[in-house]
């Protein structure tokens, strides 16, 4: 029996993504005694967590990477469309193989997400909607930009299929009550709602000194330095940090680092070549075992929004900020969690995205203000110690999956195998 009384559990955690916090989750769930595969895409490029088994690991657990063969092309629609395909029928030939109890779904884009529910209903498995970001709100926005009218109907078309897969969960964990108001207005029963608010891993994101072999290797112990690490996609413009760059440029001894890769990380280079912006660094993602170093050598953190997806996303960027012990300033839109979580715990200045003067004028002031910074600071790594527990956070996940089981008994014949892997 697990800590909560239930039995033992066979769980498939699957993070498209494969970020740190759902890896701690599944290492978690398996020190608990619950068998737990843990599947993301190595094809997906973002900065992942710690996706292999280490000495200490439990014998329950399993990690299992599904590699494209080249990387997600998340700006070209068709190779897009291809790549989300194959990706689902790779998950569930993964899935038949390990024959899950529950499966337990998080960042998995929507055409891929269709294959997976639909192998679930020929094989009876349970499933739980854990719902990061309501993809299709997203995905309609960028449709209606792109080609008007048409982009409407494409967009309406993502939404009854994002609508249809709710649906179709047993169970949804939201990340935010904010996503209740859709979800109301989809029909989504409340009594298989649940919301579990993200975290970071305490454990592994410690807050470092400033002074360390990471700022060192890149010449940075000195340097007053604003960070940014994370994605730079279509939520996130960057151009607010060319602007702080820009701003900054005569003053020696500060620096601008983005840790990120792709398009927006792109774009700001070619701006750098251009404009010969000298105190812009732009690296690749780091290892994930150096990232308390990295986010350690900032003096500030920066953390990006776009007003349009203040409705339907939260960066998760902002919880590994915290953990950091480093203020934050943050362009997101004042309803957002985010933003709620920055200034409920006192660990920076949050202002309206698109507000480029105000954006600088509160970077100036945290630049400015030591006092300032090393009070944001603790009161970010307070409030990371004081609500990021994982063991409390697993509980809740394990009640939810033995809810999502429910209808099911160790054992029960399903259909599985190749053959349901389509």
């Amino acid at each position: 029996m697990t800590s909560v009384g239930h039995p033992v559990g066979r769980w498939l955690v699957h993070d498209y993504s494969g970020h740190p916090f759902q890896a701690e989750l599944s290492r978690s769930l398996a020190r608990r005694g619950h068998e737990v595969l843990h599947v993301h895409c190595g094809s997906y490029q973002t900065g992942k967590g710690s996706l292999e088994r280490g000495a200490g690991d439990p014998v329950g657990l399993r990690f299992e990477t599904i590699d494209l063969g080249t990387s997600f092309d998340r700006y070209s629609v068709g190779s897009r469309l291809r790549q989300e395909l194959r990706y689902g029928r790779l998950f569930n030939l993964a899935a038949a193989a390990y024959r899950p109890d529950v499966i337990l779904s998080a960042n998995e884009p929507l055409l891929s997400k269709i294959r997976t529910t639909l192998w679930c209903l020929r094989t009876r498995t349970p499933w739980v909607f854990w719902l990061q970001d309501i993809y299709s709100e997203a995905m309609a926005r960028y449709a209606v930009n792109r080609m008007g009218r048409p982009g409407a109907l494409i967009g309406a078309v993502f939404k009854a299929v994002e609508r249809r897969l709710l649906h179709a969960a047993s169970a949804v964990v939201m990340i935010t009550e904010d996503f209740g108001p859709t979800l109301d207005r989809w029909r989504i029963p409340a009594c298989r709602r649940h919301v579990i608010e993200n975290w970071a891993p305490l454990a592994e994101l410690s807050s470092r000194p400033k002074d360390n072999a990471w700022a060192r290797q890149h010449d940075l112990g000195e340097a007053r330095v604003v960070l940014y690490s994370g994605t730079l996609g279509l939520k996130h413009d960057p151009a607010p940090l060319l602007a702080l760059a820009e701003d900054w440029g005569s003053v020696p001894d500060v620096r601008l680092v983005v840790v990120s890769e792709g398009k927006g990380a792109d774009w700001l280079l070619e701006e750098q070549r251009r404009r010969g912006i000298g105190n812009l660094l732009v690296l690749p993602y780091q290892p994930y075992e150096m990232l308390s170093e990295v986010l350690a050598t900032a003096d500030v953190l920066v953390a990006l929004l776009s007003s349009e997806a203040g409705a339907f996303s939260v960066p998760s960027k902002i919880l590994s900020y915290l953990c950091a012990g480093r203020p934050i300033l943050a362009a997101l839109p004042e309803a957002n969690l985010g933003a709620r979580i920055i200034e409920r715990a006192g660990a920076g200045i949050v202002v309206a995205p698109g507000d480029v003067e105000a954006f600088l004028a509160a970077g100036a002031r945290l630049l400015g203000d030591v006092e300032l910074r090393q009070r944001s600071g603790a009161s970010a790594r307070a409030y990371a110690e004081a609500h990021f527990d994982i063991e409390s956070v697993t509980t809740r996940f394990e009640s939810v999956l033995w809810h999502a089981a429910r209808p099911l008994t160790r054992g029960t014949a399903r259909a599985g195998g190749t053959a349901e892997a389509r």
